[in-house]
């Protein structure tokens, strides 16, 4: 199995030490109970996934950040194909980004704590000599 990276493991739930166990207990951020349920410990590992209270108040910024980046390429995607119609970008805008808060929620945490945890090296086998 390759060494597991952190991007893959932002992107696909993944536990960022291992790349295999899932980070939150759904695999869905819209399903309405547990979207932003996770697990205290990687199943796979063992990592700890809440290293200490108050810890992802820091994935508040990373969820802001998300915010802004999508508002920023969706109003120039607008401005730069749909100027007739900026006024569409006004009115979607709230929604879309109401649909979008339980995705860029999980998408905040799992990168919050990415930053934090060093993925696990591959270990190659010795070359023997022939």
């Amino acid at each position: 199995m390759a060494a597991p990276n952190r991007l893959y493991s932002v992107l696909f739930n993944k536990c960022p030490r291992c790349g295999v166990g899932d980070f939150f207990i759904t695999k869905s951020a819209y399903n309405l109970r547990n979207f932003d349920k996770m697990h205290k410990h990687c199943p796979h590992c063992g990592e700890n996934l809440v290293p200490e209270p108050g810890f992802y108040q820091g994935a508040l910024y990373m969820s802001y950040s998300f915010y802004v980046a999508f508002m920023v390429i969706y109003f120039l995607i607008f401005v730069n194909f749909f100027e007739k119609y900026i006024d569409y970008f006004l009115i979607s805008i709230i929604p879309i980004l109401i649909i979008l808060t339980p995705l860029f929620y999980r998408l905040a945490r799992r990168s919050w704590l990415a930053l934090f945890i060093k993925p696990l090296e591959e270990k190659h086998p010795e070359n023997s000599a022939h």
